[in-house]
């Protein structure tokens, strides 16, 4: 059956010496992915653009529940890049944010809030230019969010610590060693005050924002199983030495 559907590229991985596998967060299915040829074609080149991390599609799949590999009929860009692929910071990080999606969303079921979310921060980065270099930290914290794993900033107060097992502030030092001292956890109460409108006022360092960037990876995987290795971690990491 046609179905005609939204999506967001997440990443692109060869099946075999004819066919890729790309895998698509999409606006009526979840994340799927469609089997498309790797032929010499100006067809098969052309898809190869289209399927840049983090582009936003316009598609007529054919859609088999249950089948491994769906089918693209037709695609087309729903959104027309204007700075990301030129822009290596922005390019750095929407690999970066599109290999982290990939690791951590699993379930095929359809969440619209959650792709309105990312199709909005994709529009946001591709035009973002003061601040551009936080992105990746603001866009994290809010998809923890979607997870069921946003820490409660309101229970913060001065000389706390936060328990990153629980995701919670606690006045007590907690007894297992995953945890922030109250001088970062301070610091980690400021900047979940960030949003893509203020992201600009926070001039970090980048040592801190390598910091940040390690502790919320951390975070990420204390309550979430399997992430395994962020290859484009150390990408991220490169640019901001």
């Amino acid at each position: 059956m046609l179905e005609k559907t939204k999506g967001v590229v997440l990443y692109t991985a060869a099946y075999n010496d004819k066919l890729s596998v790309v895998h698509v967060y999409t606006e009526m299915f979840g994340r799927t992915a469609y089997a498309i040829s790797l032929s010499a074609s100006r067809k098969s080149a052309r898809l190869r653009t289209l399927f840049f991390p983090f582009s936003v599609l316009e598609m007529v799949v054919e859609h088999k529940p249950g089948r491994e590999l769906q089918r693209i009929r037709e695609v087309q860009p729903l959104l027309v890049f204007q700075h990301l692929p030129y822009d290596e910071v922005k390019r750095s990080v929407a690999l970066f944010l599109s290999e982290f999606l990939s690791r951590t969303i699993k379930d095929p079921e359809a969440n619209l809030p959650f792709f309105d979310f990312l199709v909005h921060s994709v529009q946001i980065l591709d035009y973002l230019e003061e601040g551009k270099a936080n992105f990746h930290l603001c866009f994290l914290f809010q998809f923890s969010s979607f997870l069921g794993f946003y820490p409660n900033i309101e229970d913060y107060k001065e000389g706390v610590y936060f328990d990153m097992m629980n995701g919670i502030f606690s006045v007590s030092l907690p007894e297992h060693g995953y945890f922030l001292y109250p001088e970062e956890a301070k610091f980690l109460a400021l900047l979940m005050r960030m949003n893509y409108q203020n992201l600009h006022l926070f001039r970090l360092s980048r040592v801190e924002r390598w910091r940040i960037l390690e502790r919320v990876v951390t975070y990420f995987r204390l309550h979430h199983s399997g992430m395994g290795r962020l290859k484009s971690l150390d990408v991220l990491r490169s640019l901001f030495d």
